[in-house]
């Protein structure tokens, strides 16, 4: 009998940047070379020719030069990723997971949400929007990807906490992401008009823990950047 092949993934493609020369990227650099800033975790870095080279260009103006960790699950985006920023000694990418699929969002969860929440997310068709969660689990389980990334990295380089992190991977993890990261100096959220990011926006926007930085609600899907506020 013939080997049964998988269906190709939508992870399996190098997407267009999306952060670049707006807004947005212009905080991550102004982030990126603020005095203090030594450990910075960048959650979704594609093939790093958009938020990742903000990153860089900001790091590269801060005199303690900053460790830029990216995360990136997609096979062939990291191989772009890893190549692209080869000769930084200072960018260092991890094929891995921010968190285990045990943490996504059931489908009823996300059902509930499209139907309730009047978010970006609408514009998608639930169907489709339950096939974008089924991809990524699957993608995960078949590459063996699945892990708690965030902790490894810290337990690797002995951080405690990062000094800046962007949740800007999957369109369904933000909220697990943010109880991993919680307690850093700066959180960059992207897409806080859709499923990725509404929660934690929102969560942030009302902790007194935490400021506003800035935000934009038309750019994209939106995005906001909130300091600790001690």
């Amino acid at each position: 009998m013939a080997e049964q092949k998988t269906s190709p993934s939508g992870l399996d493609r190098l997407i267009a940047p999306e952060i670049r020369r707006d807004r947005f990227a212009r905080a991550i650099e102004t982030i990126a070379a603020t005095e203090g800033v030594r450990h910075i975790l960048e959650i979704g870095a594609s093939a790093g020719e958009g938020s990742t080279e903000a990153w860089v260009s900001g790091a590269l103006r801060n005199p303690q030069r900053p460790t830029l960790h990216c995360i990136e699950v997609s096979i062939p985006r990291f191989a772009a990723l890893v190549e692209r920023w080869r000769t930084c000694d200072f960018v260092r990418c991890y094929n891995l997971s921010s968190v285990p699929v045990e943490r996504f969002p059931g489908e009823e969860e996300v059902a509930l949400f499209h139907r309730e929440v009047r978010s970006k997310l609408r514009n998608v068709r639930i169907e489709k929007v339950l096939g974008w969660l089924r991809q990524d689990i699957a993608y995960l389980r078949e590459h063996d990807l699945s892990t708690d990334g965030i902790r490894r990295i810290r337990a690797q380089h002995g951080i405690a906490t990062f000094d800046a992190v962007l949740i800007d991977g999957s369109e369904f993890t933000g909220k697990a992401e943010l109880e991993e990261t919680y307690g850093a100096r700066f959180l960059l959220l992207d897409d806080i008009r859709s499923f990725k990011n509404w929660e934690t926006y929102r969560r942030l926007k009302d902790d007194p823990a935490y400021r506003l930085v800035t935000r934009s609600r038309w750019t994209r899907n939106g995005f906001a950047v909130f300091e600790r506020a001690s």
